[in-house]
Parts: structure tokens; sequence; C-alpha cells
């Protein structure tokens, strides 16, 4: 199968086109650039694999929690892209990106929220699949929901942020932390390509953004 990813969820902008497991990708640090950039570069990377938009089989986006502004460029552009090209989308959460790239088993991924707060999930690998020990959610740094045992990897802009106090909620239970890592495309296009597979692409008018602060994005139908 081929699909395309990206994610526009954080101040960096990734991409992937994912053609039956080989990668394509490209990641920059675009600020607030976004929506300049997002759709050039997509261009360029349909040119060099020598496709076109109607040739692929699925659009894929980091679905959020991220920034607001950030999650419904990403969102638009993907009902954009799949309404012109009659392509289903598949929105992929950000936190469970985060923890594909850990590559470990047991993650808690953290980005950064802003005003004191973290957007936080914790999951568990079995096999290929992934649980959520903990469901994402909005929180001070301080009040995030305990985990179970030892062995967690942490991962994403919340460690940097708020390491100190992230580590002493899980003391000793963190054995490696990664506050430097952002949702990226790749990883977003490897869990769409599992849920294309599983037959959970979507209709483009219901792609919507996980804005987990506030139900404040709504999918084209709703508007």
């Amino acid at each position: 199968m081929q699909l395309l990813a990206f994610d526009t969820s954080t101040e960096y902008l990734s991409l992937c086109l994912w053609q039956d497991g080989t990668v394509l990708s490209r990641d920059l640090l675009a600020g607030q650039k976004h929506s300049q950039l997002i759709l050039p570069m997509l261009g360029e990377m349909l040119a060099e694999a020598g496709l076109k938009l109607p040739e692929l089989d699925c659009i894929a986006f980091g679905a959020g929690p991220g920034s607001f502004t950030g999650l419904r460029i990403g969102c638009g552009v993907a009902q954009g892209l799949a309404y012109g090209a009659n392509l289903p989308v598949i929105g992929v959460s950000t936190l469970l990106a985060l923890a594909v790239q850990a590559n470990a088993d047991r993650v808690i991924a953290c980005l950064d929220a802003r005003m004191g707060e973290v957007y936080h999930a914790a999951y568990i690998r079995s096999g290929t699949a992934w649980i959520a020990a903990r469901e994402p959610g909005l929180y001070r740094p301080n009040e995030v929901p305990t985990v179970e045992g030892e062995g967690w990897h942490g991962i994403g802009s919340g460690w940097a942020a708020y390491g100190d106090i992230l580590n002493a909620c899980y003391a000793g239970q963190i054995d490696e932390q990664n506050g430097a890592a952002f949702p990226h495309a790749r990883d977003i296009a490897a869990l769409a390509a599992q849920e294309f597979a599983l037959g959970h692409a979507r209709p483009a008018a219901e792609a919507a953004p996980i804005y987990i602060r506030n139900k404040v994005a709504l999918t084209m139908a709703e508007r």
C-alpha cells in the first residue's frame, strides 16, 4: 500500500511517503510556517517518488493532541487533499506516535501543552499492538496519573520542560527519557498502515483534530 503522512502538531513539520514499508521522509523546524511549507514539500516528495496523489491509498495525519493552530492546519490539509483525490484519511494520536518512536515496551509520552500543563499518555507494547495504560489527557506536571511497575521510557517535549517534576512523580520507574523527540510522520505512517489494513480508514469529512483542552475543533460535516 501507499500512503502519505504528515504532522503539524508542534513547531516541527514532518512528512512521510510510505510505500509498502519503504519510507521517504522529511522534517524541519517550521516554527509558525507550517501552512506555507507543507504543500510545496508534499509536492516535492510525490514528484521524487514519481507518484500522483490519486495513486495513493490513504492520507494520514497527526491528529493531536498538540498546538491548536497546527492541528487545524494538518486536519484541513488532510481533508482538502483527500477530497480532491477521493482518498480516505486516518488520524493518528501524536502521543502514540511518540511511543512508537521510543523503541521501548513501556512508554510515558508527554508533550508540553504550555500554560503549565502537559499532554500525557502511557502505553505498553504487546507484540505489534499498543495498549493505553493511561489514555491521553491534560494535566499539571505534578498531577500526572500513576503507572505500575518499573522500566518506563519517557519521551516528548514535556520531559524537557518539566523533567524534574515528572521524574519526581515517577521516582524509580523511569529508565530512560528523551525530551528532544517530537511526533514524526514516519511513525504516524507506520501506525496508519496498520489501521488501514484493519479497515479503519475514514471518509475525509470525518477527519478531526484531537484537541484535549476543549472541544473547539469541528469536522467539516459538523460545520
